[in-house]
């Protein structure tokens, strides 16, 4: 199950079914999931949560036109537009899920056109749990500017896990022969990714949600760790910390 929330735009696109595409296995799981009774209700996007459930962020960073919410899109709802021009404004998915027989919401941001001013607003990166870095296997200039993107987010999130997507390995399928430095030398998982036709899209995010989990379970950056013990003692204590005490906390 999934919501969606588009600030500034113009529509919510309403999920159509995929056709004439080869699926694997995890992806037949996915349509079964996205065919049950209430998979195609659009929720209204709540930044709260029911108490005690998993939440987190997941954020997607890379350069426009790359096809960062194509591939969103081709996860959660199981569609492909490819004459949509880029988005323009900030776009957030939630996508509920199971994740070692755990019940998990996860929060998707897409950069929906920031990207083209070649940086992000700080509150785009603020709680991130994993990263999703996507570059366009047929524009050679994207996987270059990934040095810079990941610079950026080092400098807010110096410890969250990291995935990154070749992604349009369908018009060229050579790229997925080739060893690509910037992934050995930040030692960053890559995987060679189609929006288009579905290729290793379930797999990409189904890791970064697991890696996300796992970083929020067990943080290595301190004020990570901060902000867990804070929530353990919302969900334990009374009276518990309002949102301003937490605030004067982290600033002294």
């Amino acid at each position: 199950m999934y919501g969606l929330l588009l600030i500034h735009s113009s529509y919510v696109s309403k999920p159509t079914r995929r056709q004439d595409m080869e699926k694997s296995v995890e992806d037949e799981k996915v349509d079964s999931d996205y065919n049950s009774k209430d998979s195609r209700e659009i929720l209204n996007y709540d930044i709260n949560t029911s108490s005690g459930e998993l939440t987190v962020k997941v954020i997607c960073l890379g350069d426009t036109s790359v096809g960062k919410s194509k591939l969103l899109e081709r996860f959660l709802i199981n569609s492909f537009k490819p004459q949509q021009v880029s988005t323009y404004a900030l776009t957030l998915y939630r996508y509920t899920t199971e994740i070692d027989n755990e019940s998990v919401v996860v929060d998707f941001w897409d950069t929906a056109g920031q990207e083209r001013f070649h940086s992000l607003h700080p509150s785009y990166y603020h709680q991130a749990h994993a990263c999703i870095m996507v570059f366009d296997a047929t524009r050679k200039v994207t996987y270059k500017n990934l040095t810079r993107w990941h610079d950026e987010l080092r400098s807010y999130r110096p410890s969250i896990p990291v995935v990154c997507a070749a992604n349009k390995i369908d018009a060229n399928s050579e790229i997925t022969t080739r060893a690509f430095a910037f992934t050995e030398k930040n030692n960053i998982p890559l995987y060679y990714v189609s929006a288009s036709d579905g290729t290793n899209v379930v797999k990409l995010f189904r890791d970064a949600i697991t890696a996300a989990v796992n970083y929020k379970k067990n943080p290595t950056d301190w004020t990570d760790q901060l902000l867990a013990e804070l929530e353990d003692t919302d969900c334990t204590s009374t009276p518990s910390l309002s949102s301003s005490q937490k605030g004067e906390i982290l600033t002294q």
